[in-house]
């Protein structure tokens, strides 16, 4: 059997690293946001950690979390 080996730190400036998870926004009632496809938006409804919904001017898309490409301004 081989030893066990002792687990290596990872250095901050390694390739290696292990991956950080993304920050994911938090939005409010009434923020303005900003989408890649959709343009500028405000926010009008909030399910916590499930959709946002988001008035476009012209529509109203639901958003499921964790908002992908939707920015808060």
């Amino acid at each position: 059997m081989k030893p066990l080996r002792a687990q290596r730190r990872h250095l901050p400036t390694s390739p290696f690293s292990p991956p950080v998870d993304p920050v994911v926004e938090q939005f409010a009632l009434d923020d303005r946001v900003a989408h890649d496809k959709y343009g500028l938006g405000q926010i009008i409804g909030v399910e916590q950690d499930v959709a946002v919904i988001v008035d476009f001017g012209d529509q109203k898309v639901q958003i499921k979390f964790p908002y992908p490409k939707l920015v808060k301004l």
